[in-house]
């Protein structure tokens, strides 16, 4: 059975924040809760949404900034990498380097790791590490959904000059995690319009070669 999933471009970055749920139990997730997450929070609230978990693909201040809100809203447990654990103890300082404010995430209430199944109602949602952003950088899969963070976007892929990035390890994190999903796999990225590993696949230029470029999103 396929979890609902509802999308929110938020924030002053234009983040792409995600909520997945059951529909049978109205158990949900939220993934990457941007700025202005009171949109999200106010969507569960209406559709009796129980929100238990807050996953973080990476801990850059941007895709971190509603876990605060979502958390004082539902009481639901931070999840992230342990390797971006320094991140999001900075985000709030990172936030204010590009003139923003932000409330400082609660601190993780567990560590996610490559393999990691994560129960949702009658579905589960596999967690792949894809360092290269971040060093601590995962993708959460469902069937026939990847939730992508900033590792990879239409036609795209995430920055590696920011602290922490590498680019081979972020190509290497492409082409054997995300590429080895089936084609018809949908992305839903941390910025940017939906795409699809096929069509990535057949044409990303910038998973080609040993010339991985960045894309200008933080």
């Amino acid at each position: 059975m396929s979890l609902n999933i509802k999308a929110f471009c938020l924030g002053p970055l234009a983040n792409n924040g995600y909520l997945i749920w059951d529909e049978d139990s109205k158990e949900a997730f939220a993934v990457d809760p941007p700025m202005d997450a009171e949109l999200m929070a106010s969507f569960a609230a209406r559709s009796d949404l129980r929100v238990t978990k807050i996953l973080n693909t990476h801990g850059h201040f941007d895709h971190i900034a509603g876990n605060a809100l979502m958390k004082k809203f539902s009481g639901a447990g931070v999840f992230i990498h342990k390797a971006d654990l320094g991140l999001l103890k900075r985000g709030a300082a990172h936030a204010e380097m590009f003139g923003l404010e932000m409330d400082p995430s609660p601190p993780p209430d567990g560590f996610l790791k490559e393999g990691d199944e994560l129960i949702l109602g009658s579905g589960k949602i596999m967690v792949l590490e894809t360092p290269g952003h971040t060093p601590g950088g995962v993708s959460f899969y469902t069937e026939g959904d990847l939730f992508s963070g900033d590792s990879l976007f239409e036609g795209s892929i995430g920055r590696t000059d920011l602290e922490g990035g590498d680019l081979d390890s972020l190509v290497d994190s492409i082409r054997t995690k995300l590429f080895a999903l089936p084609p018809e796999t949908l992305v839903h990225p941390g910025h940017g319009p939906e795409t699809t590993i096929g069509r990535e696949m057949g044409g990303n230029p910038f998973v080609g070669g040993s010339a991985a470029r960045r894309r200008d999103q933080p």
